[in-house]
């Protein structure tokens, strides 16, 4: 029996974790604890949890806690998932995984060091949808790779209190939505790009509404990202894969239970479909435990992960705001 602990009375949870929690045997949600001790009480009883913790770092170092889960802002990922690692847990790390690249790599650092796994919350990576277009990549069924572009865009209204606008929590487009994009278009090309233009809207001072960019894997193969956090932006959650004999459409990626497709255009031949299966959540869930068991090697998280937070550095640099944190 896995016994988690979750770091922060955060709205992801509810979503993300505990309903996936309680329709498995093996693990369950056994502490909570949050800056404010009376609304992890209220979240506790919402949610079943049956012990409050009164301080982050006496769950971190709660003896009957097996994984924490980070679910607190990308500020207080790398100081407190860290931490974990030192006590002896697992950690299971929202994304974005750190403010940025040096976070980053001090975190999978001590990961190595503890013995711990240390799994980015990418929990899109798991999904049979995302798992069937790599394989339709991977085995030829469109050719050579040839070109790929991206976008996961959906409105964030501004507000005070909303951490995606505050640059000091570790707020942004591309760190929120387009490291998604940016992951899909890493995990699909299976090596690293290069970084050629940018292109930022700013909405409050540090933040990005909107980013476009630029980039070339190995091999000459160009790929492009999008990302918009605008108050009056659709959602729009896409991957668009060129190879030397056909086109890969994907929507909804993101979260296919709520709605996606498969399309693969050869000449004028075009084969549409969807995939079934349950969240996203369930299956990264799923991983993490099965990780922590020996049975898979994780998918997300070390090298992956410090990659990506060095492209998002890079993102910012070039478009001429600072890497978060710095």
């Amino acid at each position: 029996m896995i016994r988690i602990g979750i770091l922060g009375a955060a709205k992801i949870a509810p979503k993300s974790l505990i309903p996936q929690v309680k329709r498995r045997s093996d693990c369950i949600v056994s502490a909570i604890a949050a800056r404010d001790t009376e609304r992890a009480r209220a979240y506790a009883q919402s949610h079943a949890i049956p012990e409050v913790v009164e301080s982050y770092e006496a769950l971190i170092s709660h003896p009957e806690i097996d994984l924490i889960y980070n679910a607190l802002p990308p500020h207080q990922h790398a100081s407190l998932s860290i931490a974990a690692l030192e006590a002896g847990k697992h950690v299971l790390c929202e994304k974005p995984f750190a403010m940025n690249v040096s976070e980053a790599r001090q975190m999978v650092d001590t990961a190595t060091r503890a013995d711990r796994h240390l799994i980015e919350g990418f929990h899109y990576r798991f999904h049979p949808m995302f798992l069937d277009i790599l394989d339709k990549v991977r085995s030829g069924a469109i050719g050579r790779l040839c070109a790929m572009k991206a976008e996961f865009s959906v409105a964030i209204p501004f507000s005070t209190d909303e951490l995606r606008h505050r640059p000091d929590l570790g707020g942004g487009a591309i760190m929120d939505l387009g490291c998604y994009p940016l992951h899909w278009l890493r995990t699909v090309a299976g090596t690293e790009p290069r970084l050629i233009s940018t292109d930022m809207t700013q909405g409050a001072p540090g933040i990005d509404l909107v980013t476009e960019a630029l980039m070339e894997f190995p091999g000459g193969i160009p790929a492009r990202l999008r990302t918009s956090m605008k108050p009056d932006q659709k959602f729009r959650a896409v991957l668009a894969i060129k190879g030397s004999e056909g086109i890969l459409r994907a929507n909804n990626p993101i979260h296919p239970t709520l709605g996606n497709s498969i399309s693969i255009q050869r000449g004028t031949d075009i084969t549409r479909y969807t995939t079934d299966g349950e969240t996203t959540f369930d299956y990264q869930l799923a991983h993490v435990l099965d990780v922590i068991a020996g049975k898979a090697e994780p998918l997300t998280g070390g090298e992956d992960a410090v990659a990506n937070m060095a492209m998002i550095d890079a993102i910012y640099e070039a478009g001429g705001l600072s890497p978060r944190g710095l």
